[in-house]
């Protein structure tokens, strides 16, 4: 296992981060102690939860990641200065966190004391806005006259930035936590970020984390190119869209306790009829070549320039064993080509 430095920060975090969003839900604690264990052993010291945790999110389990993550934490007190453990603050919309309401300095200060509490532990190494309080093109908002930017009041977006920074400036002086993150962001809000950090001399986000995978690719290059020439850490989340390039929904197969059998707050929007096309011309492009579909999926976001650290998640230890040993797997000259020709095809299935 690598190690890259986390953005601007000194953090150095391996190229693999463990998600842990389906705990709690889908995942027992037994379930969690075993992933730990194994992934640490692999050299994976990052660490990736957030109090909405589990998912789909729900009143009754938000925070059961967290506490989850705290009893193994408590348990291995030892290991802790060896983790870089990071989490989020919800973001707007969810009626029983905070009321629904939006992000502030205030509600970043009452967040992280409550996921303090949840994780046994004294300190978060990166802390991150998990989603913006305006309505950005994530989740299916991409496609045109989805969003109304003309709609934005920009003064306000940016005296809300300023607001939240001072919360985390707060945190971070008390030594709650040490860097600052986004996630589900564009290159406008890192940059108001960035620009609003300098300003007024507080705290500089270091890292995004975003969705990104051979099914959702809007993130490069205009997104990765800022965080790059930006020394902002580019994070992917979901780099098999959801578990749909495992190949598991392939000849509309549904298996039990899979995402796409679930509830979802913002839909099953992965599931479309572009997608099932790309995702069999993937699977031909992995059998051509001998390789499992989960693995060349995950290994072409593990090796693509401008990934910092691929956040990977997995309800099964043979899912994980698998995900984590496709690190390893070096993608030749012909595959990379084979994909890029899918890549044309089906530029944005979803």
């Amino acid at each position: 296992m690598k190690y890259k430095k986390l953005g601007s920060s000194p953090l150095m975090v391996s190229d693999v981060c463990l998600g842990t969003m389906t705990w709690g839900q889908q995942n027992t604690q037994e379930d969690a102690n075993t992933q730990l264990d194994y992934a640490i052993e692999q050299g994976i010291n990052f660490i990736d939860t957030a109090e909405l945790y589990s998912v789909p999110p729900k009143a009754e389990t938000q925070g059961s990641t967290e506490r989850i993550l705290g009893n193994w934490l408590a348990a291995n007190k030892s290991k802790r200065e060896d983790l870089i453990v990071a989490s989020k603050i919800t973001g707007p919309g969810l009626p029983w966190v905070r009321e629904g309401s939006k992000v502030s300095g205030q509600s970043v200060i009452a967040a992280v004391e409550g996921s303090l509490a949840r994780l046994q532990t004294d300190y978060i190494d990166l802390y991150q806005i998990h989603w913006p309080n305006r309505t950005s093109p994530h989740f299916s908002n991409h496609w045109p006259r989805n969003v109304d930017h003309t709609q934005v009041n920009v003064q306000q977006q940016r005296d809300e930035i300023a607001d939240i920074l001072q919360g985390l400036e707060t945190c971070v002086k008390a030594g709650k936590i040490k860097y600052c993150g986004l996630s589900d962001e564009t290159p406008w809000g890192i940059n108001e970020y960035l620009k609003i950090a300098e300003s007024l001399n507080l705290p500089s986000v270091v890292s995004i984390q975003n969705e990104f995978s051979l099914l959702h690719l809007k993130d490069s290059p205009y997104v990765i190119e800022n965080c790059v020439l930006n020394d902002i850490a580019y994070l992917p989340w979901s780099p098999l869209a959801g578990g749909a390039l495992s190949g598991k929904y392939r000849n509309n197969e549904r298996p039990a306790n899979c995402r796409w059998t679930m509830s979802q707050r913002n839909g099953i929007f992965r599931d479309t009829s572009q997608t099932h096309a790309a995702i069999e011309a993937y699977y031909q492009v992995a059998q051509k070549h001998g390789l499992a579909l989960t693995q060349m999926a995950l290994a072409w976001v593990y090796q693509f320039k401008g990934v910092t650290s691929t956040i990977i998640g997995a309800t099964s230890m043979p899912q994980l064993q698998e995900d984590i040993s496709a690190y390893h797997l070096a993608l030749s000259e012909e595959v990379l080509a084979d994909i890029d020709e899918v890549i044309k095809r089906y530029p944005v299935p979803f």
